[in-house]
C-alpha cells in the first residue's frame, strides 16, 4: 500500500522515478515550511477515484452547496503514459494554455493540468519559472 512521498516516488521504475524526484524537488520548494501531502487516489470507500498524487500547499475548493474542502494547490502524479502536474484554483481556464503555448515543450495543457511523457520532453525552467508566478 502506498503511504507516504517516499514509497510513492520509489513505487516508480527509472526513469520516471527521477524524473519525480527531480519535480518534487523543485515543487516543495515553491512551498517552504509547508508539508507535501499525499492522496492515494481512493475514495471513502477504498474505490480508485484518481491517480495518487503528491499535493503541495493549500487550496479551498467551495462547493455550489457551500461546502468547503481543503485540497492542495499544486499536485504531482505519475501515470500509465508519463506524468500530470495539476493547478488548483484556476479561474481562468486559458491561462495555462497561453502561458505555455509553444515554450514549454511536448506536453498537452488543459485549464487545469499539464501532461508530459517525460522530463526530457518539456523545458523545466519554463515549468517551474511559470508555476512560481502561479503559486
Amino acid at each position: 500500500m502506498l503511504d507516504s512521498v517516499d514509497t510513492y516516488i520509489g513505487s516508480h521504475p527509472e526513469p520516471k522515478r527521477s524524473d519525480l524526484i527531480r519535480l518534487h524537488d523543485h515543487f516543495k520548494n515553491l512551498f517552504p515550511g509547508e508539508a507535501v501531502s499525499f492522496f492515494d487516489g481512493l475514495d471513502d470507500s477504498g474505490k480508485v477515484v484518481a491517480n495518487p498524487t503528491l499535493g503541495y500547499g493549500k487550496h479551498t475548493i467551495q462547493y455550489a452547496n457551500g461546502a468547503t474542502r481543503e485540497t492542495f494547490k499544486l499536485g504531482l502524479s505519475a501515470n500509465k503514459t508519463g506524468i500530470s502536474v495539476y493547478l488548483m484554483g484556476i479561474s481562468d481556464k486559458t491561462l495555462l494554455l497561453r502561458m505555455f503555448a509553444d515554450r514549454l515543450g511536448k506536453a498537452k495543457v488543459t485549464g487545469y493540468c499539464i501532461r508530459f511523457g517525460k522530463l526530457a520532453d518539456i523545458d523545466l525552467d519554463v515549468l517551474v519559472d511559470s508555476l512560481t508566478k502561479l503559486v
